[in-house]
């Protein structure tokens, strides 16, 4: 059934708003969900946390005029709960019949649509370059990008098509123009932003080495070779080739203080290297990536931060609230870092989870081989990253 679909309660329900959802999750509060969606759908995708309590009963199970008695034990009846869905009429039907039953709940606001919609800018503290460097988090999908700005200039990196309107405004807000848009490399989990924002008169920027994979778009934009340098300001953003998760994947070095890793190398994994030639080409890939990290990312001074493309439910956000880590620490903490090139490659290879959800249609659409529409293209990309290469942390390993 379609959002539009179900029938509006005989009961008012109150609702929450996405963000204030997550609010409540980050001041530490416990919060119980009640999903509404299909099992395969939950099981997929969820809102977790460590003060949060997911349970799922498909809303289909609430549909009949006497809804079992065992459906309604599942659902707690001592504390405020919160029914979503997929797009939020499920969502405030269910909640309905909950609440002409006595229990208190709400529902969330678009469902995991609006959820997907959640996105925040925390200054990276730590950074100690020119200017000042935000990190964009969408919790839904664990996506993460960088605004560096500095004396009426910007930079954004690895930029979301979603919400190319918010790095306008955001830069409008900030009394700066943004003059690059940045990619690390072809992504597999979401749309990138970097044509619509070159379309916006930003100059959009992609990595010359992704450009053999067949990107359609390079003599539009320009390519960034290895070494090449973009003026932000007072600061430099540096390219580094870091080939491995994919044959195109480059980092940017941001004023010397910060690596922009795009998905070679996160605080709590390293990167998957099944995504470009798929299980065959893996080995070599992982051997690749073996070489970028020890000859171009672990080579950078111990205090230089690491800051990825995507962060997992494994991952621990520093004290600032980035999920950010001084390369000094994270070899410290993950053994993959010091292994020698063959444990390593195995370690990668031994504990991957599913690719992420559409992504070969994902891909495509990033090389400019498959057009969409900005309904289409957002709802491709719902889901979890799963671009590291294992399920659990291997940080502290």
């Amino acid at each position: 059934m379609d959002a539009d679909e179900f029938p509006t309660p005989d009961v008012e329900v109150e609702s929450t708003a996405p963000n204030e959802l997550k609010d409540r999750i980050d001041a530490g509060e416990d919060v119980t969900l009640l999903d509404a969606r299909m099992t395969s759908d939950y099981e997929e995708w969820r809102i977790d946390g460590e003060n949060v309590t997911s349970i799922n009963v498909p809303y289909f199970e609430f549909l009949e005029d006497e809804i079992d008695d065992d459906v309604l034990d599942r659902v707690p009846d001592d504390r405020e709960v919160t029914v979503l869905c997929a797009k939020g009429g499920a969502s405030e039907y269910v909640a309905g019949t909950l609440a002409e039953r006595g229990y208190d709940v709400d529902h969330l606001e678009d469902g995991m649509n609006g959820w997907a919609r959640v996105y925040e800018a925390v200054e990276v503290e730590r950074y100690d370059g020119a200017g000042t460097l935000l990190q964009y988090q969408r919790p839904s999908s664990g996506c993460l990008g960088y605004l560096l700005y500095d004396d009426g200039e910007a930079a954004i990196i690895d930029p979301l098509r979603a919400f190319t309107d918010r790095y306008l405004d955001d830069a409008a807000d900030l009394g700066v123009e943004l003059n690059y848009a940045i990619d690390t490399h072809v992504h597999a989990d979401h749309i990138s932003g970097v044509r619509d924002l070159d379309a916006a008169g930003v100059e959009g920027v992609v990595p010359a080495a992704a450009v053999d994979r067949g990107v359609t778009y390079a003599d539009e934009l320009t390519t960034a070779e290895d070494g090449d340098a973009f003026e932000v300001g007072n600061a430099a953003i540096e390219t580094v080739h870091t080939p491995g998760h994919t044959t195109g994947m480059t980092s940017y070095l941001v004023d010397g203080s910060l690596l922009a890793t795009g998905d070679g190398l996160f605080v709590e994994s390293v990167a998957r290297p099944d995504l470009e030639e798929g299980d065959e080409g893996a080995p070599d890939a992982a051997r690749t990536l073996y070489e970028s990290l020890q000859e171009r990312v672990l080579s950078l001074p111990d205090d230089t931060l690491v800051g990825g493309a995507h962060f997992s439910d494994a991952a621990v956000a520093a004290d600032d609230g980035t999920y950010t880590a001084p390369i000094g620490e994270l070899v410290a903490e993950m053994d993959a870092l010091t292994m020698d090139e063959d444990g390593f490659v195995d370690l990668i290879l031994s504990d991957m989870p599913p690719r992420p959800a559409n992504y070969e249609d994902i891909i495509a659409t990033n090389l400019g081989q498959n057009a969409v529409g900005d309904e289409e293209a957002f709802t491709l990309e719902l889901g979890p990253n799963n671009c590291a290469a294992s399920q659990e942390s291997l940080a502290d390993d």
